[in-house]
């Protein structure tokens, strides 16, 4: 495409994987290793978000290595990528109420970050290019579902470094003929996510016996996907995913933050009285929604039921207290 020939080195042995501490990153990693006779790189800021303990198994595998840098310092990338076939980039500030905060630190990791990325990758010669993105670069869907051919329209400091960061991605692609391919998720949910985010939030605080913060009137809609259900999208697009292309991945799993709340109620046995209601948040957007078909044609379809999914992951919470 686009004029460029392909790169050499299809064989794909050695994978750096970027932000492989975190929630949907190290969940990746099990796949991989559980999956195929690739070695891993898990390279990792380790911020708040990030945490040795979430990957304490997978280093016991042989087939796995840590590198504790940010993706932002081209010197410590360089080192780490030399020697590889393929980036997966998870990576990324990713909390939009901490970007209406302070959206400096999302423009750094999520735009210049990703800008070293592939920089580096490009100059490596890699052989393929995996950038995981989110639904929110398609901005607030009032009817319908995004495809991935809409306009981008952002509407936090969060969604929008991160659109950039998909521009940034494909534009190696455009310009250099570097590999890359694009995913945008919905809402991932599942063990060792950072108590910040609705579910694990909601569930550690019923769980300790202290309300839970929700906003406005409850009503903003998110599709929900377990994160093994998204990981094994994500590879599938590593493994099949044309270069140059982007692709959705969702579960149709719709539901307002009030259902969600009610169900988490039920799961740790509280009731409505341990709901506080708190004002929304600034541009909060009210529905996202992407169209699968694309995803679906290469030969993904979803394993998990939400309820099933739901109640392992509380139960994950209350086993893991630590």
């Amino acid at each position: 495409p686009h004029g460029h020939p392909p790169r050499p080195g299809s064989t794909i042995k050695k994978l750096v994987v970027t932000g492989a501490a975190g929630f949907i990153g190290s969940n990746y990693v099990r796949h991989v290793l559980a999956t195929t006779d690739h070695s891993v790189t898990i390279y990792d800021a380790l911020t708040y978000a990030g945490n040795l303990e979430s990957i304490r198994d997978v280093l016991d595998d042989p087939r796995a290595e840590f590198v504790h840098a940010d993706i932002c310092d081209a010197d410590d990338v360089a080192r780490s990528m030399d020697g590889h076939d393929a980036v997966v980039h998870f990576a990324a500030e990713s909390h939009v109420d901490r970007s209406i905060a302070d959206g400096s630190k999302f423009v750094r990791t999520n735009c210049t970050g990703t800008n070293v990325l592939c920089d580096v990758a490009n100059t490596v010669g890699v052989g393929k290019f995996l950038h995981i993105s989110t639904d929110e670069v398609y901005g607030s869907v009032e009817e319908g579902s995004s495809v991935e051919t809409d306009i981008l329209a952002p509407r936090s400091p969060y969604s929008a470094a991160k659109a950039g960061s998909d521009l940034i991605a494909l534009s190696y692609f455009s310009t250099y003929g570097l590999p890359v391919v694009v995913t945008r998720c919905s809402n991932n949910y599942g063990p060792y996510q950072f108590p910040e985010k609705v579910i694990p939030l909601f569930t550690t605080n019923l769980l300790d016996g202290k309300t839970v913060p929700l906003m406005g009137d409850g009503g903003n809609v998110r599709d929900w996907i377990h994160v093994e259900d998204h990981n094994r999208a994500a590879h599938l697009v590593f493994e099949r995913g044309e270069p140059g292309e982007i692709y959705n991945i969702g579960a149709h799993n719709e539901l307002t933050n009030h259902d969600i709340t009610m169900r988490l109620l039920e799961l740790t046995g509280r009731d409505e009285s341990s709901i506080e209601w708190v004002p929304d948040r600034l541009g909060h957007d009210r529905r996202y929604s992407v169209d699968i078909d694309k995803i679906t044609a290469l030969g993904w379809q979803l394993e998990r039921d939400f309820d099933a999914g739901l109640t392992h992951t509380v139960d994950w919470y209350r086993s893991h207290r630590d």
